[in-house]
């Protein structure tokens, strides 16, 4: 009895990692993210590389005791062996996504893809299709649909530098009163640079609706005395 996967097994397989991981990478290269279309897409596979090697292993250690019965209590194949190597390894690629600079992180998401799309070739490499397409369809829908489907109200962070300090944060509170804008938090800097005292302000802020942040820094960058304005991740 032969236990091993056939070449247009494993073919398809592989096929549908590349399809799959393509797709999902795609998404990702779109939004210009660290990990785009090969990185899914050699993820995904290497998955299931790993995945068609552990269910060989035991499809081999299977076919040993079958032919050599009086040693089925030595030979031994742990399935979850080689997958939980790559459920644990593939963090630390994840967390090369993962962009933390001055207040603010950016790549969570694509970490969590690259992780997601781990999973998705382990499953198709162990020939769990229906796993495999559901996952499939879920990673997609979270990554194009649930945004849209979802909007969900957050504060934010403007990062302002200036100088003339009265008459910049003058214009700046007349501002956010005007186009009703709710301040949360502020955070006041100052730092001296060449005998001038150059403000740094961060206001954490609620728009109303129909005023957007790119609206905002615009609106606030025709103050000559603004040298830079930046938003912020929480």
């Amino acid at each position: 009895m032969n236990l091993d996967l056939s070449l247009f097994e494993i073919t398809v397989r592989l096929f549908l990692s590349l399809i799959m991981g393509g797709m999902i990478g795609m998404e990702r290269e779109y939004r210009n993210q660290p990990a785009g279309l090969r990185t899914h897409i050699l993820v995904c596979i290497g998955s299931t590389v790993i995945a068609l090697i552990q269910v060989q292993i035991a499809a081999s250690a299977l076919s040993y005791a079958l032919i050599y019965p009086e040693l089925s209590t030595v030979i031994r194949s742990d399935q979850a062996r080689l997958i939980a190597q790559v459920v644990s390894g593939i963090g630390f690629l994840g967390a090369g996504t993962i962009i933390v600079s001055d207040r603010s992180i950016r790549g969570l998401t694509t970490a969590a893809s690259i992780w997601a799309v781990a999973g998705l070739g382990l499953s198709i490499g162990m020939g769990y299709y229906m796993i495999a397409i559901s996952s499939f369809i879920g990673i997609l829908f979270a990554l194009l649909v649930v945004k849209r489907l979802v909007n969900i109200k957050t504060l934010k962070k403007i990062e302002i530098r200036y100088v003339h300090k009265e008459a910049t944060k003058e214009f700046i509170l007349n501002y956010f009163v005007e186009n009703n804008i709710r301040v949360e938090d502020v955070i006041f800097n100052v730092d001296i640079v060449d005998d001038y005292l150059i403000y740094t302000n961060v206001y954490m802020i609620d728009l109303p609706k129909g005023l957007t942040y790119p609206q905002v820094i615009e609106d606030l960058s025709l103050s000559k005395n603004i040298t830079k304005i930046r938003m912020l991740d929480l």
